[in-house]
């Protein structure tokens, strides 16, 4: 059977629809799959399962050895900094003597020129004296010249002439910060969080991968459900029964242990560069025409 004649010219001074199609003009969607999205019982850092959790106020979840390496890394950072900082201190602090002294150095010189007409006087505040002596006026009113377009001369060409812009250190923080959240992050903050294992016999007994459940309802935790971990003993409910029970009871329901409604901590998930829990999964690119190749150049989608 013949082909269309439309999809056959190629000899227009444009793109038809099917070519425009082939070449993948348009807007392009596509939704992100369970690859694109970290799970709940994942470490933030280190993106595997964890091991002896620990969670922030924020509700990111971390192994426990992952946020000590983490703070204690940004730790040394803040002591480098720092040592940094005292150096750069130190230093200002003896250029700025440096020049006092040169300054009242020349004062003085100039105090002595003044008071003996015989020793020609230097009105170059930048001028060094000569380190073969006093050759005469027209020699040193000469060489001080030289020296001065020597040390004005804009040869970025060469490596002596080079300018070199100064680097000032500011003072760090000394403060350390959540990895996830960018707030804010002390050790003593750190809690530790339990999941409930699922142990019951409809489980398959040659399953390798943990589910854990909610110790109230039962239910399998899954990605798709808002979890909350308690602060003063770290048990994890869905928020279902942590809106039902413990916000009203003020207790816990594994442990009978009090808490208050600030203790009670939403777990975050899903965040990944990729797609983020609860926001549009679906990841969208306009591709227009390049001049020349034929080719499409990428760029963010407008919103409308």
């Amino acid at each position: 059977m013949p082909q269309r004649h439309s999809k056959n010219n190629n000899d227009l001074a444009f793109f038809t629809y099917d070519e425009k199609r082939k070449l993948g003009y348009g807007t392009q969607k596509e939704r992100l799959g369970k690859d694109s999205i970290k799970p709940f019982d994942v470490c933030c850092l280190c993106l595997k399962p964890f091991i002896d959790p620990m969670c922030c106020q924020k509700g990111h979840t971390f192994c426990k050895e992952c946020i000590l390496e983490c703070l204690l890394a940004q730790k040394k950072d803040i002591q480098r900094k720092l040592a940094a900082y005292t150096a750069q201190q130190k230093q200002d602090k003896e250029e700025a003597e440096e020049k006092l002294r040169q300054q009242k150095a020349r004062e003085l010189d100039a105090f002595d020129q003044q008071n003996h007409g015989a020793v020609p006087q230097y009105n170059d505040r930048n001028h060094s004296q000569d380190k073969n002596g006093f050759h005469g006026a027209n020699s040193v009113k000469v060489t001080s010249y030289e020296e001065e377009a020597l040390r004005t001369m804009k040869a970025f060409w060469l490596p002596s002439a080079t300018p070199e812009a100064p680097v000032k250190a500011g003072a760090p923080s000394s403060s350390t910060f959540c990895p996830e959240g960018n707030e804010k992050l002390k050790l003593k903050s750190l809690f530790p969080i339990h999941f409930t294992e699922d142990n019951s016999e409809r489980k398959k007994p040659k399953s390798y991968d943990v589910t854990y459940i909610c110790p109230s309802c039962k239910v399998t935790l899954t990605n798709t459900m808002s979890l909350v971990a308690l602060s003063t003993c770290g048990h994890v409910f869905c928020k279902k029964c942590a809106d039902k029970f413990m916000a009203v009871d003020k207790v816990c329901l594994v442990c009978n242990k009090g808490c208050k409604g600030r203790d009670l901590v939403n777990l975050e998930k899903g965040g990944t560069g990729f797609a983020g829990h609860g926001d549009s999964l679906e990841a969208t690119d306009f591709k227009h025409l390049g001049s020349g190749s034929g080719l499409g150049l990428v760029r963010p989608a407008m919103k409308t």
